[in-house]
């Protein structure tokens, strides 16, 4: 699939969710509307069952919407078949996880590498590009760790590299602070303000932690799966400091 040259690289248009059936229903998400445009850092706030996470699921092609319309790029996403969709997610985005999800016992540099095996590239190939996503978050001289042997600090960066070595359009980070101590966050985040600003990825971030949130250029408020409010936060340059 091809995306098209449009200033909005994520649009939602009355998007609802609803899990289950009859009474068992859920409605997660309720008429939504918003957009985040190219090479913008979007916060997504709100309370546990708010209707973030159901949204970044949606965004990331983990899930799909019940009515409404999501446009990437501004290609109708609810269109797009089961291939398709995984050819969204392994092109145009990058997933970082609260939880890290490396493989413990393999190195630095293979677990980077994975993205770009499913994409069938060559060993040397993956092995150069690895290396050099390593480099970019400052890792470089680690690539033979193992998992194991890295702080989560490091961990953190390892699968901030794997996110971006595929050069994805969209970066997708859940939580990406919240097993990081105080310190070791906002060194994510600078990282994480270094790539949207030098790099041009345009980043959506779930956070629970205003602080790190104030790092982004504008803050989505969830409320009971509906856009509560939007929020202009200061230059990610200088957010979450002082």
């Amino acid at each position: 699939m091809m995306v098209e040259a449009s200033d909005k690289l994520v649009e939602f248009r009355n998007v609802s969710k609803v899990y289950g059936e009859g009474i068992a229903s859920f409605q997660a998400l309720s008429g939504v509307d918003f957009s985040i445009r190219k090479g913008e850092f979007v916060a997504v706030m709100g309370p546990s069952g708010s209707g973030k996470s159901t949204t970044m699921n949606l965004i990331g092609c983990l899930d799909s919407l019940t009515s409404g319309s999501y446009l990437f790029g501004g290609v109708q996403v609810e269109n797009l078949d089961r291939d398709q969709r995984a050819m969204l997610r392994r092109g145009y985005l990058g997933f970082v996880f609260q939880g890290f999800n490396l493989l413990r016992r393999t190195s630095a540099r293979e677990n980077v590498e994975l993205p770009l095996l499913y994409r069938g590239e060559s060993a040397s190939v993956r092995a150069e590009k690895a290396m050099r996503a390593l480099a970019d978050v400052g890792l470089a001289g680690w690539e033979d760790h193992t998992s194991a042997e890295l702080s989560g600090g490091q961990q953190q960066r390892v699968a901030i590299a794997r996110a971006i070595v595929t050069e994805p359009m969209l970066l997708l980070a859940d939580e990406p602070t919240g097993n990081l101590d105080s310190k070791r966050g906002h060194e994510i985040m600078e990282l994480i303000c270094r790539l949207n600003k030098d790099r041009g990825i345009t980043v959506a971030m779930v956070t629970h932690e205003a602080n790190m949130a104030a790092y982004a250029h504008r803050t989505i408020h969830f409320l009971d799966g509906k856009v509560e409010k939007e929020v202009s936060g200061v230059d990610a340059s200088h957010g979450g400091k002082g």
